[in-house]
Formats: structure tokens, sequence, C-alpha cells
């Protein structure tokens, strides 16, 4: 991931794009999302609160689409069996079902931690496909992937700022 970072950043910043734009530009985008945004503000050298604004922003832009459109465009897309996005459609599909398979009880918590742990295949993208698959209700679903957010925030601004810059900047 941090490979697609640095070329994204690298690419945004040639193209005179302003610092405290670029990480909220490559959380917008799945995969990297709040995680990549978060490498390129370091990269960049931006200040930790302006990072975990931008990123926070970033990230959540796309969520309301994907929560109240999603399901739309999928059943559009396999009714009328549009070639190429059908296949890719269901493929989506079968990946959020199969990461939610356990998620019996404690939808909030599952799509909190979900969210929030900074690992391949995980995010407010495929956290949100998740909820609207799995048909979890808007206020369980939102608050979660909002605190699952924090918690990524959180993980990364620690693991790329490190402990004492944090420390110091949230105390000192």
């Amino acid at each position: 991931m941090r490979e697609i970072t640095e070329t994204m950043t690298e690419w945004l910043a040639q193209h005179g794009i302003p610092e405290w734009l670029i990480p909220l530009l490559v959380s917008l985008f799945p995969i990297v999302e709040l995680r990549g945004g978060i490498i390129a503000a370091r990269l960049l050298d931006l200040e930790l609160w302006k990072a975990i604004w931008a990123c926070m922003i970033g990230n959540i832009i796309p969520i309301p689409f994907i929560l109240l459109f999603i399901d739309k465009i999928f059943e559009f897309i396999k009714k009328h069996e549009i070639p190429l996005l059908c296949p890719f459609v269901r493929f989506l599909e079968n990946k959020a079902l199969n990461k939610s398979e356990k998620m019996e009880r404690g939808e909030f918590f599952f799509l909190l931690f979900f969210v929030g742990i900074p690992l391949p295949g995980t995010g407010a993208w495929t956290g949100s496909l998740i909820a609207v698959l799995r048909r979890i209700p808007l206020k369980k679903s939102v608050p979660a992937i909002f605190l699952g957010l924090c918690l990524a925030s959180a993980i990364m601004c620690t693991l790329c700022y490190g402990f004492p810059e944090v420390f110091a900047k949230m105390f000192g």
C-alpha cells in the first residue's frame, strides 16, 4: 500500500495540488482509504491535526453514497447483465458477505473493528458494503463506521507519526 500511496502523493504534488488536499484525495479512494491518506500526510510532513481532519473527511465523503445507493446500482447492473460489471459486482458481494459470516451477533462492534483495524481488505468502503448487504440499519452502521474511522486514524497516526510525536502534539 505504501508504494501506491507514494505514487499517488507524488503525482498529485507534481500537478499542483495543495499539500493539505492530497491526503484528503488519497483517502477518497478504495483500498488505500484513510490508511493511505495518513501515510501521504506523513510523507508531506503535514501537521498531525491537519492530517487527521483531511483523511477523515476524505474517507467519509463516499460512505453515504455507498450506504444509500450501492444496492440499487448493483441491482441495476445484475438485472441488465452489464458485461464486465456483472461479474465484478458478484465478486464484491461475495467478498463482502464472506467477510461478514461471523457477524451473527454484535454487528456494531464487528463493523467498528472491521473498519478500524487497518488491514488489507478492510476499511470504510468494504464496511459500508457489508452494512448494505447485511441490511444493517443506518442508525447502527453509520456510528460504527465513523468510530471505526476514528480507531483507524488513531492507529495509523501512532504508526506513522510515532508515539513521542503524537503525545507531544496532543499534550505538549
